[in-house]
């Protein structure tokens, strides 16, 4: 990961979704390109031009806190934005620290999960690998664990664990699996969201070597990804609403609460739960009922599970 070429082009992609009139300044003749000037941000942000020229080219190294929240004002920047703005100057400043990749959960955490009965659960990384789920979550996600994407090799002169099985992985799935697009109705909305939340991760954790082997796979094998990740949009995810389309089950809409995990740095617990009284809180009583067919080998499961309409 190149941190000037990041910078940049993170900066530059902001200042081009800013017009003259949000900031509240005169159109000032034809313009080359979209968005903002330099001078312009540099105005805003009570900064030279020079100054804000050289930040945008990746000199990033040292910049104060004030100066940073003052572009961040000046590019209209919101809360996801401006955090990553933040973990690119952290990470340009510390050099290489990499985070330890996390591959499995604790047992308190499995029990914890386990202990949900009436909701889906899962516990992911930022790679967006599921690395534990309760029976329902388990069961929601039957999909993505029954992913036929095989994982890529190993790069040439890493260590590899021949014993250990790569996780399901959410991403590799949607972009990479002709299941994706059926599994999550309104895909393109879906992508976005997963695309935002990885090019964040990358922010945080720019020298996990797991996570830089994903983004190069997805962005050689799926133009889609590739599109989405140049545009170089972060986001937050905290709570919204999302589809499924389950093949055993049928349509879901589902609320989502997403937390991080402070005690274990990396991982994010997300519950799914649907209103009362909805198609949807049905259609989770059936995934149960399913669920528990998943645990017997005597019983029909997946593709042999004839579809609830």
């Amino acid at each position: 990961m190149n941190h000037r070429d990041e910078i940049r082009d993170f900066l530059v992609s902001r200042r081009a979704k800013i017009s003259p009139a949000q900031a509240g300044l005169a159109p000032g003749g034809r313009r080359r390109v979209p968005g903002l000037r330099r001078e312009e941000v540099a105005v805003l942000a009570g900064v030279s031009t020079d100054w804000y020229t050289r930040l945008e080219k990746g000199h990033i190294t040292g910049v104060s806190t004030d100066v940073l929240n003052a572009v961040a004002r000046a590019l209209q920047l919101d809360d996801a934005e401006r955090a990553h703005l933040f973990d690119l100057a952290r990470a340009a400043g510390t050099g290489p620290s990499p985070r330890r990749p996390v591959r499995k959960v604790r047992p308190g955490l499995q029990r914890m999960l386990d202990a949900m009965t009436d909701a889906p659960a899962i516990i992911r990384n930022g790679r967006m690998d599921l690395l534990a789920a309760n029976r329902l979550g388990h069961a929601m996600y039957w999909p993505v664990y029954r992913s036929r994407i095989p994982a890529p090799a190993p790069a040439r002169g890493s260590r590899s664990d021949p014993a250990r099985t790569p996780p399901a992985n959410i991403a590799r799935f949607q972009f990479l699996d002709p299941a994706g697009p059926e599994f999550f109705p309104d895909w393109d909305g879906s992508a976005d969201i997963t695309v935002a939340l990885l090019r964040t991760e990358a922010g945080r954790d720019p020298y996990n070597s797991d996570l830089t082997q994903l983004i190069g796979e997805l962005s050689t094998r799926s133009d889609d990804f590739r599109a989405r990740w140049a545009r170089h949009n972060v986001r937050l995810h905290h709570a919204g609403t999302k589809a499924y389309h389950h093949p055993a089950i049928g349509d879901l809409s589902l609320d989502y609460e997403s937390m991080d995990l402070h005690a274990d740095p990396g991982l994010n617990l997300t519950v799914y739960t649907a209103a009362p009284d909805t198609p949807s809180h049905d259609a989770l009583r059936l995934l149960a009922s399913w669920a528990a067919t998943l645990d017997q080998p005597d019983q029909p499961s997946g593709t042999d599970v004839q579809q609830t309409k």
